[in-house]
């Protein structure tokens, strides 16, 4: 029965061992002895300055965490709390729908703008990754919301507004970027010319032995820029000066990943890496924001 299974949220609710194809190597497998643990891991801006007198020293903040991490966290975005929450609460309410639902959204075509599917690659990569995934492209909305689940019931009106919100954040970030580069503050919005958004609810089940694999290996994000809601659960790893770090949930607050686009854009070259360890007794939602160059 659990080979039959397409997704690892069914699968992980009848095995007990992880199955041989998501096993990885013995190099290549999580070694939380190497992860440095810290309560200010990446640093953490307040965003609410970027609308008061002090806006010069968050602009500063903001390029020197994009110059020596390549991430940070925000708070006071502007995304109301109750969102925030309700977005969280969409996502996981998604993922613990009756299999037959949500199969309904499944494709294993990656060039499917809008699909639920597992893992990353099924059709190309050699070891599975212990993650679900909502994949839902929202920019412009009117293009791809009628794709969009129907179930939950407020999931279309729910997400649109959230995506709407976030891309606003999104837009005020890449200004804050242009402008500590000393550019003009609507410099990298104009030189991406038509651009796009996509939004990913990712889904970690309790794994049965999460020494063995990943919920998602260590990569880099192509995009322009990622903006990453956690839950309260921990499992998000980043790599700075060499070494994995964790980086622990802070209610309220979204990291900015500064993808490969960016980097570009910023003539820096910086190695940016994330992965996502298994619990072995919890799950995980997130969603990511890439604005896309088209």
């Amino acid at each position: 029965m659990a080979a039959a299974k397409l997704m690892v949220t069914d699968l992980a609710a009848v095995v007990k061992q992880v199955p041989t194809n998501y096993i990885r190597t013995a190099s290549d497998r999580p070694n939380l002895s190497d992860v440095q643990t810290s309560d200010a891991s990446i640093p953490l801006i307040d965003l609410q300055g970027l609308h008061s007198p002090n806006r010069s020293d968050v602009i500063r903040q903001i390029r020197r965490a994009c110059q020596e991490d390549g991430f940070f966290q925000v708070k006071n975005h502007g995304v109301p709390e109750e969102m925030v929450n309700n977005m969280l609460r969409l996502a996981r309410e998604f993922f613990h729908l009756p299999e037959s639902e949500r199969l309904k959204n499944y494709s294993d075509d990656p060039s499917k703008a809008n699909r639920l599917s597992t893992s990353f690659n099924v059709k190309t990569e050699k070891f599975a990754n212990w993650r679900d995934f909502l994949r839902l492209h929202c920019y412009p909305l009117e293009d791809y919301v009628q794709e969009w689940p129907t179930n939950p019931p407020c999931f279309r009106k729910d997400v649109a507004e959230y995506c709407t919100c976030v891309r606003r954040l999104v837009l005020a970030l890449i200004e804050a970027i242009s402008e500590s580069l000393g550019l003009k503050r609507d410099y990298i919005d104009k030189t991406l010319g038509k651009h796009g958004q996509h939004m990913a609810l990712n889904y970690y089940p309790p794994c049965p032995q999460p020494e063995l694999t990943y919920g998602l290996p260590g990569h880099t994000d192509s995009s322009l820029i990622t903006i990453l809601l956690q839950d309260d659960i921990p499992g998000l790893q980043i790599m700075r000066n060499g070494k994995w770090v964790a980086v622990n949930p802070i209610p309220n607050t979204f990291i900015v990943n500064i993808g490969d686009q960016m980097q570009v854009k910023m003539k820096k070259r910086l190695l940016l890496e994330l992965k996502i360890l298994d619990s072995s007794h919890n799950s995980n939602s997130r969603n990511n924001y890439s604005l896309l160059k088209s």
